[in-house]
């Protein structure tokens, strides 16, 4: 029954998020496609030392997007959905990133300065300023605080630590206990800390991870023209998993829209601390997350995954992350796992940094917040590291489809309701750029 309830969830959701995603595309002339746009707008320096760059935000967002979460979603999409699902995924990025686009443009629009010097914005901001709907404001940044707390930062511990024990036999509590004080170091240097952390740590995990997963593709070449076939047919199955090819878009979409955020809004809470005064611009950054994450990583997350023998595994209360340790390992032996938990340890930081910035922030726009509520914050974040490792991910992967499901309900329907003004700010951005 509570299975049914998240599917009829996700049907909202993904209907949603595509017509949402396909009328931005239209009226906004298919800019999420615009690449040599992109890479200018993230190349573009802030005026201060001190500020945080558009490249910095970017890297807040992507650490968000690059989890070990997404990757475990990603592994387990496949394994529930067959390779179809990456079609699935594909599209989401092809037909509605310009969903990103116009909620960072909303984002920075409707920000405001934190006591620090610090932008805060996303999705309650323009909910509240925009649409002057203050209770669903928020309830959007209770569902996210929540969502932080109880899914995301659980799963990220959860796939670490199942990753560290596979391979070094390392108790989950001892690590859950490690990752935490290395988190409490970075977290209570404040958001500029976790924006130089994230800098550092993404552009290495990605470059590492990709390096990895290209190596065995191409010492795998030769059967890479028949999965990307099996991938096509899958998509398109009407027989498969009883339920077919309606099955596989769900299940894409799912993993699609959590591991790259799509249509919910968290990435604008980090494309606003950038200090850009150009909305489309951070708009452009944002979008060329979502195709990372969807069209690089996603893609041959999933082609090293059907490079194995994936389809042979009995795992109980699945994760996810044990699909591509099983790939990596069938692959390259003993070292695969080893190089695997590498990144895994890195993409799992970087995230949960992400997280706790989305989560503050989420807390700053409920209450009035002072040193001491802040404080907390952080204990319990450090806490909730802390259990996460030993929780079961079957209930954490429940947990995060509802969270995430209703908040991308409410963001879409926000965004819908603000078209005016997105095309608005996009119409001027092309006025002064030509």
């Amino acid at each position: 029954m509570f299975n049914i309830l998240i599917q009829g969830l996700w049907v909202i959701a993904s209907v949603m998020i595509f017509f949402c995603g396909i009328y931005f595309s239209v009226k906004l002339k298919f800019i999420h496609m615009n690449f040599k746009e992109m890479i200018s707008a993230i190349l573009e320096k802030s005026d201060g030392k001190d500020r945080i760059s558009s490249f910095q935000s970017l890297t807040i967002a992507l650490a968000g997007r690059i989890g070990v979460g997404s990757l475990a979603g990603i592994a387990l999409a496949v394994f529930g959905g067959g390779p179809g699902v990456l079609f699935w995924i594909w599209l989401v990025s092809l037909l509605c990133a310009t969903s990103t686009f116009a909620e960072s443009v909303l984002a920075v629009v409707f920000r405001k300065k934190d006591v620090g010097n610090i932008y805060l914005g996303g999705p309650f901001y323009y909910i509240k300023e925009g649409l002057g709907k203050k209770a669903l404001a928020m309830s959007y940044a209770t569902i996210i605080l929540l969502s932080f707390i109880i899914g995301s930062v659980s799963i990220q511990v959860n796939s670490m630590s199942r990753c560290i024990g596979e391979v070094f036999n390392i108790s989950p509590l001892i690590f859950g206990i490690i990752i935490a004080v290395i988190t409490g170091i970075t977290i209570f240097g404040g958001v500029k800390k976790i924006a130089l952390t994230t800098s550092s740590l993404v552009p290495i995990m990605t470059v590492f991870y990709l390096l990895i997963c290209l190596y065995i593709i191409i010492t795998n070449i030769g059967i890479l023209p028949n999965i990307l076939i099996d991938i096509i047919n899958s998509a398109c199955n009407f027989k498969a998993f009883g339920l077919g090819v309606i099955s596989t878009l769900l299940i894409g979409m799912q993993k699609g829209i959590f591991s790259s955020e799509v249509g919910l809004g968290t990435g604008s809470i980090a494309a606003v601390t950038a200090d850009t005064k150009n909305p489309c611009k951070n708009g452009l950054v944002q979008v060329f997350g979502i195709h990372i994450e969807n069209l690089l990583i996603a893609t041959i997350t999933v082609i090293v995954i059907c490079m194995s023998n994936y389809q042979n595994l009995n795992i109980n209360d699945i994760n996810g992350i044990e699909i591509i340790l099983e790939a990596f390992s069938y692959h390259m032996g003993n070292f695969g796992p080893i190089l695997l938990t590498i990144t895994i340890t890195l993409f799992g930081l970087a995230t949960i940094m992400a997280g706790y910035y989305y989560g503050e922030s989420s807390l700053k726009f409920i209450k009035k917040t002072n040193k001491i509520d802040i404080i907390f914050f952080k204990i319990l974040t450090l806490f909730a590291i802390v259990l996460g490792s030993k929780v079961s991910s079957t209930m954490l992967w429940d947990v995060i489809d509802v969270m995430t499901g209703i908040i991308a309900v409410i963001n879409i329907y926000a965004l819908f309701k603000l078209r005016a003004v997105v095309i608005e700010e996009y119409n001027y951005y092309r006025m002064h750029k030509e």
